[in-house]
């Protein structure tokens, strides 16, 4: 069954839910309260939007972004496939990004990709589906499923920020790996996603006299 957090209330739902499950993550909501749902538009522009963002900082990515939406309204991937790479450049698109935004739009204009589709499917099959495709890299694709798509159970387990804030949550000695994340939520499957909501909602609550954002850059590309 896939679990989608589609408002706040779903969202408080499956957090409900998640601790009565697992008596770990009382503690966790007792000190961040009920975290907020965080979305964000889907299809090619909110996937384009993510892609933009990375490896860049807040402020640079928003500029881009700007720029690049304001060229393309309303943001069509076909439209976006013709557009010129040296244009693409001037609106502030590394080679590398122009390439991946261009593969996508050309698979989504010609509907061999279909990214709707993703929200109802199994979360890890359709993380593989988005990672398969050039420049989307793990974190990218769990964001893109979380906050675009609503997908209760993607889980980001390559960000930083979810990591550290396990790592002090559940008392372990070291923070763990993307690959020690996956049977670390085993027990929150299918509301990973919500887990997620709670974990960064800690991670603010820890971290907030350092003033660190809460969530953190993806530890690897694959642009």
């Amino acid at each position: 069954m896939t679990i989608h957090l589609n408002s706040q209330a779903d969202l408080e739902d499956a957090v409900h839910t998640l601790v009565e499950q697992d008596p770990r993550l009382q503690p966790i909501l007792a000190r961040t309260g009920m975290p907020a749902l965080r979305r964000r538009e889907p299809g090619f522009a909110g996937l384009a939007h993510i892609v933009c963002g990375q490896q860049l900082s807040t402020a640079s990515a928003a500029a881009i972004w700007a720029r690049l939406s304001a060229a393309f309204d309303p943001f069509d991937p076909a439209v976006f496939h013709r557009a010129r790479a040296d244009r693409l450049g001037r609106l502030g698109l590394s080679a590398a990004k122009i390439k991946t935004l261009k593969m996508i739009a050309r698979e989504l204009a010609t509907e061999r990709l279909n990214l709707d589709v993703l929200a109802n499917e199994d979360a890890d099959a359709a993380h593989k589906t988005l990672t398969s495709l050039h420049g989307i890299g793990p974190w990218t694709a769990d964001i893109y499923l979380l906050f675009c798509l609503g997908h209760g159970d993607a889980w980001p387990a390559g960000d930083l920020a979810v990591q550290e804030a396990i790592k002090i949550g559940l008392g372990l000695t070291m923070r763990p790996s993307a690959k020690q994340m996956a049977p670390l939520a085993e027990p929150w499957r299918p509301m990973r996603g919500a887990a997620a909501h709670l974990w960064w909602s800690y991670y603010r609550v820890i971290k907030q006299r350092e003033g660190v954002i809460a969530i953190g850059k993806k530890p690897e590309s694959k642009m």
